[in-house]
């Protein structure tokens, strides 16, 4: 809706909302009333969140789940009625004030959408949390965060509640959307304003992600950040309102979140939502007629294995085989892979069963997507392509002994081209970037910050990469204490952390160990205590209690010793050339 009105439409009758019902626990400070309706009225200023675009698509489909087909204008309204409660709970925000942060744990469904639209209404920064996370993990980011409300589905209020209750944090409890009670709350508020805000520099998501410091880092992404990432994809993937995409991914991560969600509502589109990745429902979804028809897909390497693992299982027939490659091939305009590095085998697998080459590309949380083979011409296997629109990249290396800079730049490249500085062809360095998608800082972090930026303005992936044939590759983590393991990153310093309260193991390096399938898998060599006996079965049924499941070791090495140098030092590189030789 750009140059329009974030406002409710006047047609809206608030007798045909189907809302959230909610039930309010308050704790800590009292409950400070906000009147909307008397706000003056929102100019959406670019760049404006996503929600503000929402009533231009009315009654299109928005979205489908296991509870059924949602449109644009039944997530707006559903948010607004929730925007209220919160700011009922916190208060007006205003440009002057800065924004406050609130914590959300929902389902893959339109509870989601609802969630993180309301915070955004409210001016708030939306953090998503995962259901899977143990709860050490969630009171970390509640605490990390000063999270000042949650928001909870009631499905999981009893693992959250405990943990705001003994934080002081207020929380709101969500009940499903299978009960879609009517808002009829909502009343005059139905023509009213939302408070008028400036975006653009105005916090949007923290999103934690793995670091070698150990602790999960928050990533804070501006709404210019989130606008720039989906308006570059939205360029160049070519989406429209015509588009449907199946999403099975986690909604915490920002593949999830922008690639696979934000995207499609910017434009109108359709998502349709599993609950999580099941290979019978998706390929269901990809060989079924019913409308809506999927036509767009990303994953991670893992799902395309395990698809291909079900096919091969089930679908053995040619005559079959022929229709599932000829239904995908007119069905579907676009598969996308990310998060990790395909495996060329997988890539070719499926190629053959789809007759679709999966476009690579390459991003992370705290960049958005950088680089993308093409969505029409040539896509190299093993390569991520070349710069999205306002993405600037270098391939450098540190140069302390040079003046006047510590770096010296490769190769350096945008949408128009990329220049290779004369001698140093093909040769590999670090992958840094630098543009509007680029996020603010890492949350209470200054220094973490300051050192993952150098002088110039680059930020620092700590991805090795190479620019050769014309195009851009990724040869792996310049750090070897983060593992990518199915498409999630894992600090190995973090696992080690919690591998050390074992009560059995008095010494532990985790490395990364290559996996067809999952890209590399987390391993644990691990030193046992004087007469002590531990299991990998074991190890895991422990580990459950205290470490995300992405987290938790699929392999366990037992070693007299680990060796270390003179300063106590692992050297991890010799580590997996020792165990892993191939």
């Amino acid at each position: 809706m750009a140059g329009g009105c974030c406002r409710l439409l006047p047609c809206l009758r608030a007798g045909r909302l189907q809302g959230l019902a909610l039930r309010s626990i308050r704790m800590g400070a009292p409950q400070r009333s906000c009147s909307l309706h008397t706000a003056r009225p929102v100019r959406a200023q670019h760049p404006a969140p996503v929600f503000c675009r929402a009533p231009t698509f009315g009654d299109r489909t928005a979205l489908v789940d296991q509870h059924g087909w949602h449109t644009y204008r039944e997530l707006y309204l559903r948010s607004r009625v929730l925007s209220r409660e919160i700011t009922q709970l916190l208060g007006c925000p205003s440009n002057e004030t800065p924004p406050e942060r609130i914590c959300f744990l929902c389902p893959n469904d339109a509870s989601y959408v609802v969630c993180q639209w309301a915070a955004w209404m409210s001016g708030a920064i939306a953090v998503p949390l995962w259901k899977s996370h143990p709860p050490p993990e969630l009171e970390y980011i509640l605490t990390d965060t000063g999270s000042a409300l949650v928001m909870v589905e009631e499905g999981y209020a009893g693992v959250v509640r405990p943990l705001a209750g003994k934080l002081g944090i207020p929380t709101l409890t969500l009940s499903g959307l299978q009960h879609r009670s009517s808002a009829e709350t909502l009343g005059e508020e139905e023509e009213a304003s939302l408070v008028q805000l400036d975006w653009k520099e105005r916090g949007a998501m923290i999103i934690y992600t793995s670091g070698t410091s150990g602790r999960p880092k928050g990533v804070l992404l501006t709404h210019h950040n989130i606008h720039a990432m989906v308006t570059s994809l939205v360029d160049k993937w070519a989406w429209t309102k015509e588009d449907s995409i199946l999403h099975v991914l986690p909604l915490h991560h920002l593949h999830g979140v922008v690639n696979k969600l934000l995207c499609p509502l910017w434009v109108g589109a359709t998502c349709i939502m599993l609950p999580e990745f099941c290979p019978q429902k998706v390929w269901e979804h990809f060989l079924s007629r019913k409308v809506p028809c999927v036509n767009v897909f990303m994953a991670v390497p893992t799902v395309y294995s395990k698809l291909i693992e079900y096919y091969e299982r089930h679908f053995t027939r040619p005559r079959v085989q022929d229709f599932v490659r000829a239904t995908c091939q007119e069905n579907v305009r676009l598969m996308v892979s990310g998060s990790s590095a395909l495996p060329v085998p997988v890539l070719e697998r499926w190629r053959e069963i789809s007759g679709h080459t999966l476009l690579e590309r390459y991003g992370m949380t705290e960049i958005g997507m950088a680089l993308s083979n093409p969505l029409t011409g040539t896509r190299v296997p093993g390569s991520v392509g070349n710069p999205l629109p306002g993405v600037e990249v270098c391939i450098a290396t540190q140069n302390p002994k040079k003046e006047g800079s510590a770096f010296t730049i490769h190769a350096q490249g945008d949408v128009s081209g990329t220049r290779v500085s004369p001698g140093l062809e093909k040769r590999e360095g670090e992958l840094q970037v630098r543009g509007p998608a680029v996020f603010r800082e890492y949350w209470n972090n200054p220094q973490e910050t300051r050192e993952s930026f150098t002088a110039g303005g680059w930020f620092r992936t700590g991805d090795t990469a190479v620019y050769k044939d014309g195009s851009y590759w990724i040869l792996g983590r310049t750090s070897v204490d983060i593992i990518k393991t199915g498409g999630y990153k894992v600090s190995a310093l973090e696992v080690e952390r919690h591998l050390l309260s074992h009560r059995s193991i008095t010494d532990v390096a985790v490395i990364g160990a290559p996996d067809v399938t999952w890209g590399q898998r987390v391993a644990a060599i691990v030193k046992l205590r004087r007469g002590h006996v531990l299991s990998l079965k074991e190890l895991k049924e422990w580990a459950r209690e205290v470490m995300a499941p992405y987290c938790i070791p699929g392999e366990l090495i037992l070693v007299e010793e680990i060796p270390r140098n003179q300063l106590g030092k692992i050297n991890k590189k010799q580590l997996v050339a020792h165990f892993y030789p191939q």
